[in-house]
């Protein structure tokens, strides 16, 4: 189990300390943030609006995050021989893949953590055509990003501490200070004598979009244990725009909600239905995403196909030759 937790922890800290992974982080959730500033003039409907964008920005990040982080996770050490180096220690293949796994989930963890912030801000931040521009909250949390950076750049010039994994750890510690700061102490017109409110109906959404991610994740290291960066994004790409209409084409080839052709199933069944963890249609239907029933049983999801991708993942890593 210790050599499990340290290579885990390891792929952890080598993930944060990309400084792709810092720029991915801040820019979403900056955008996340942007997206509450414009007047959209949409009949009302303009937090739903950024709310919606701001979700989907949360799931695109995460799906570069995945990709990017599984080929610096694993397809480098495999390039440069790191992998081989630790897999002659007392460390199975499978044991190592696992583990890099469980460090690419945290990572993705982290980036989906700080960008659930985002969109809550976002949320609270969203007016309509009576409404303006909260610009306390956006100095606030902007204040927040500069200290992390700050904190960081110091700690690296007089310490020698890397700055980008101080930088993100202190992101999530100022930004989730500063998200404090503004829903308690801040006051919000969404409309001529109505005070924002914050929309916490998306933890849940984004906490089944973390679920998505997790899944992201397995197929991208399943793609890295054999392929580059760029082959692995087409591929996870192609199974997410598939996953997304999964739903209309087994409709189209005779699926019903009780079953159909057994080669439509098979395929509906390898291909990952993203609408599983989608709630913002349902959220902007007005209905109540607080159903914790809901979210285990697509937590029991996400677990199957994720394992059945590792599995996959396992076997063609055990086939690959190092050297």
């Amino acid at each position: 189990m210790r050599p499990f937790l340290t290579i885990a922890a390891n792929a952890f800290m080598e993930l944060i300390r990309q400084p792709v992974f810092l720029l991915l982080m801040t820019g979403s959730v900056l955008f996340e943030m942007f997206l509450a500033v414009p007047y959209y003039f949409a009949f009302g409907d303009e937090p739903k609006l950024v709310e919606n964008s701001a979700l989907a920005v949360v799931l695109l990040a995460g799906l570069l995050g995945a990709v990017l982080s599984a080929s610096a996770s694993l397809t480098r050490e495999l390039r440069t021989g790191t992998a081989l180096a630790v897999i002659s220690k007392p460390v199975g293949r499978a044991q190592f893949l696992l583990a890099k796994y469980a460090g690419l989930a945290a990572a993705l963890t982290v980036l989906t953590y700080e960008n659930v912030l985002g969109v809550l801000l976002a949320s609270k931040m969203a007016f309509d055509a009576y409404g303006k521009t909260d610009l306390p909250a956006i100095g606030i949390f902007s204040a927040g990003i500069v200290l992390a950076y700050a904190v960081a750049g110091l700690a690296n010039f007089f310490l020698r501490r890397p700055f980008v994994s101080n930088a993100v750890l202190g992101m999530l510690l100022f930004s989730t200070l500063a998200a404090f700061i503004i829903f308690r102490y801040t006051t919000q017109m969404q409309s001529l004598g109505t005070v924002a409110q914050v929309n916490w109906d998306l933890v849940p959404a984004g906490l089944l979009i973390l679920f998505a991610l997790w899944i992201l994740a397995a197929l991208a290291l399943a793609c890295s244990t054999r392929l580059d960066m760029i082959p692995t994004l087409s591929i996870c790409s192609a199974f997410f725009l598939v996953g997304l209409v999964a739903d209309y084409f087994y409709a189209r080839m005779g699926g019903t909600i009780n079953g159909g052709p057994w080669w439509a199933t098979a395929l509906y069944t390898v291909v990952p239905n993203w609408q599983l963890f989608w709630l913002a249609d349902a959220i902007e239907a007005g209905r109540s995403t607080f159903h914790w029933a809901y979210v285990g049983r697509a937590f029991a999801y996400m677990v199957c196909y994720a394992g059945a991708a590792l599995a996959v993942a396992v076997g063609l890593f055990e086939e690959r030759e190092l050297s």
